[in-house]
């Protein structure tokens, strides 16, 4: 059984050894495993404190099989009834042996009604090909006026 919660910073340990195995094989690592995990481990110990950082993790049997981020990012303030925070949605990963069973779909469910609790104006996230159609099924479309600008691209 499945169950999703909010991490805390106790969780942070398996939480960046979730982000080590997801982002580590996407390129050259830089760092050696031990430095990644310790640098990891603290930033999430911080982020988890902070009230702009949430986490919600899918255990199984109380070991952590998932997780996503998301960060609130205040807008400036706004004379119309717009909401003045987006919300990035980062970091979805459920363990390989796992995906397909609606994990990621918890995951993300619980990430959705949080920001439609809060004042959310809209979530944003950059999806892998193969996460698409996750995010389609949940509402995500693409937009057509979101320009993107990557500083690895003007090096």
């Amino acid at each position: 059984m499945i169950n999703v919660k909010l991490a805390n910073p106790n969780d942070a340990p398996v939480l960046a050894q979730l982000r080590y195995q997801f982002r580590s094989t996407t390129g050259s690592d830089v760092e050696s495993n031990s430095e990644f995990l310790d640098r990891c481990e603290r930033w999430m110990r911080e982020h988890l404190q902070q009230t702009n950082w949430r986490c919600w993790v899918a255990e199984e049997d109380q070991r952590i099989v998932g997780a996503l981020w998301l960060q609130l990012i205040e807008k400036i303030p706004n004379p119309t009834s717009e909401p003045e925070f987006h919300g990035y949605i980062t970091n979805v990963f459920v363990d390989e042996a796992l995906r397909g069973q609606g994990i990621g779909s918890r995951l993300l469910d619980e990430a959705i009604s949080f920001c439609k609790q809060k004042p959310v104006h809209a979530a944003i996230l950059w999806p892998s090909e193969r996460s698409r159609s996750l995010y389609e099924r949940h509402g995500f479309s693409v937009r057509p006026d979101l320009l993107e600008l990557l500083m690895s691209d003007m090096l």
